[in-house]
């Protein structure tokens, strides 16, 4: 049932509400940058290689794409307050798990659970914005707070995290979830309305989950084996896995009454671009920010705090823009912040490809600078626009698509781009970045014509 059929609350609960939804969102976010800047501790402590690094990122990240189709879905039936308090309690008992993590394959583990977690919780975060804000500019504005304040996550992980990695080490970069989960709880348990159970007709979509789960889980087992030199006989079990896995998924969204993937919805150009171009932006960002990372702390053996701040300019930009794109998407549209966005960060591109010059550094700085400005334009209005292309009463499916999408981008890019990188110890490691930056360029250009072709105006 949607918010906006009962009685909607006032101005002040409203935006106590939006208070908590961002906070829920912060904490999943926090958990891929936080994570990010500790890979080299965790490696070092651990004993583990580049390859499972990546996994300490993507299992995490492949689980919330895998599950937030579900996790709409079930908040859609069940009431998106159930799912967010299930979640809290699920993403804080996994990162404990994660801070007692005796082997880097525990760690893993434990980090799959956690993206469980946060597959409940992305999905009814923004469900719950929308049907509190049902005025179009109004939303646009809400949408636009929620991802300035979670995108404060970006500066916050790198800079918190290396705070604790040079005082106590990486495993606080999990402890320190637990209270901010408790916390949440609190403050959903008082400020979200509970509301009856919403019977739906149908079950969920358990082939359809199953094979989605599968499908992208080998696609990025593929990517990161193929870029670490595994075998040929893995490798066509992972393909073959990817293959149908997939195609499980497009035959279940054929039979089922209630598809996981909603094939009626991504059909049409303006739901399906502008979940392109939030796939593209997170690959991209999220890419650059791991073999970013890479790059300071193991070739130019910054510390994890100098390493934090250097993504600064990365950061600061994407909070900045974030409530300016939901104005200009309020008062003329999602497509002219998007396309803009799109613009600034393919500029931003050329700039990764001088890091093997003597000022390598300054490059650097300046395309995170120029990828932050696009990306802190395109956040929320792809969102918006998202949101505008789906019908009000399936909100928490459409935000999941949303998410999903983007968490996909994410899963992809720390896959592919570790994968052409390679090890940081190796001498081509500054090359594959260099080729990564105009893979990245052409990206944002598919993404620009994506936007000018398929996203509404209006």
């Amino acid at each position: 049932m949607s918010l906006r059929n009962l009685d909607a609350p006032d101005t002040a609960n409203a935006r106590r509400v939006l208070g908590v939804m961002c906070a829920g969102m912060f904490l999943v976010l926090l958990d891929v940058t936080i994570v990010n800047v500790a890979l080299p501790s965790i490696g070092h402590s651990l004993h583990t290689d580049t390859a499972m690094q990546q996994w300490v990122v993507d299992g995490y990240v492949v689980a919330i794409a895998g599950l937030l189709l579900t996790g709409g879905a079930i908040g859609d039936r069940v009431g998106h307050r159930r799912v967010l308090l299930a979640g809290f309690a699920i993403f804080g008992a996994a990162s404990l798990a994660c801070a007692l993590a005796p082997t880097v394959g525990v760690l893993i583990g434990a980090r799959i659970v956690q993206g469980v977690g946060g597959a409940l919780l992305l999905p009814s975060t923004m469900a719950v914005i929308v049907d509190v804000f049902p005025d179009r500019g109004e939303q646009a504005k809400a949408l636009g707070t929620w991802a300035a304040i979670s995108s404060v996550a970006l500066p916050a992980g790198p800079l918190l995290g290396g705070l604790l990695i040079g005082w106590l080490g990486w495993r606080p970069v999990f402890w320190i979830n637990v209270p901010l989960t408790i916390a949440a709880i609190v403050a959903t348990l008082a400020v979200v309305p509970a509301r009856p159970r919403v019977p739906r007709d149908g079950r969920l979509d358990v082939p359809g989950l199953v094979g989605f789960v599968a499908g992208l889980g080998g696609f990025v087992f593929t990517v990161i084996s193929a870029g670490h030199h595994v075998g040929w006989p893995i490798l066509s079990v992972s393909i073959a896995v990817t293959i149908a896995g997939l195609a499980t998924v497009l035959i279940s969204a054929r039979r089922s009454a209630h598809p996981i993937l909603p094939l009626d919805l991504l059909v049409r150009r303006e739901f399906l671009s502008p979940n392109v171009v939030a796939l593209t932006m997170n690959l991209v960002v999220n890419g650059m920010l791991f073999v970013g990372m890479l790059y300071l702390q193991d070739v130019r053996h910054y510390s994890p705090l100098a390493a934090g701040i250097a993504v600064l300019p990365l950061a600061v930009p994407l909070i900045a823009l974030a409530p300016v794109s939901g104005r200009i998407t309020g008062r003329r549209g999602p497509r002219t912040a998007i396309a803009a966005g799109c613009l600034l960060a393919l500029v931003g591109m050329p700039m990764f490809t001088q890091l093997g010059s003597g000022h390598g550094i300054a490059w650097l700085l300046a395309g995170f600078t120029l990828l932050g400005c696009g990306a802190g334009l395109v956040t929320a209005s792809s969102v918006a626009a998202v949101v505008r292309a789906t019908p009000p009463d399936r909100s928490g499916l459409a935000t999941g698509v949303s998410n999903t999408a983007r968490q996909i981008g994410t899963a992809t890019g720390v896959a592919l781009f570790g994968a052409i990188a390679g090890s940081p110890a190796s001498d081509r490691f500054v090359d594959g970045i260099q080729l990564l930056a105009l893979i990245a360029a052409a990206l944002w250009t598919g993404a620009l014509v994506v936007t000018l072709t398929g996203v509404r105006h209006r």
